[in-house]
Formats: structure tokens, C-alpha cells, sequence
């Protein structure tokens, strides 16, 4: 595990906490959602990306779908 210190604007910062503690958990593992969320997102455009890329539009389209069903069920 590491440690990785950052800056935030007060008021985003205060945001944050208050958002983690409505969802009954740690500023920490909050963080550690939200990052696992946008790693997700990135993996997700580098694949759609490649498969453009190849011109297998059917498989595109199936991650396309596949984001669509995870933005619905993992909205914040």
C-alpha cells in the first residue's frame, strides 16, 4: 500500500468528507473507489480505442453497452 499526499481547494476537500461520511465510509476508501472508477473509465477508452482503431465495430459497440450498464449502476 502507499501513502500519496495531495492538495485540494478547501471546499472540494470538505465535499469529499461530507460525501464519504453519507455513504458511511472513510475519506480514505472513498478515494480509493473514486481512483478504481476512473482507472475503469481509462481502460475502458484505451480498449474502445483499440478496437476503432482495428475497425471491429460490433465489439465497439458491445463496450460502448458494457459502459453505458456501468455508468447506470455505479453512478456517485
Amino acid at each position: 500500500m502507499t501513502t500519496l499526499t495531495i492538495r485540494l481547494p478547501e471546499d472540494t476537500s470538505s465535499r469529499l468528507e461530507h460525501l464519504a461520511a453519507s455513504r458511511g465510509m472513510s475519506l480514505n476508501k472513498l478515494m480509493e473507489e473514486l481512483g478504481t472508477a476512473a482507472l475503469a473509465a481509462h481502460d475502458a477508452e484505451t480498449r474502445f480505442l483499440t478496437l476503432a482503431g482495428a475497425g471491429d465495430r460490433q465489439a465497439a459497440l458491445a463496450v460502448l453497452a458494457r459502459l453505458d450498464d456501468a455508468d447506470r449502476t455505479t453512478a456517485l
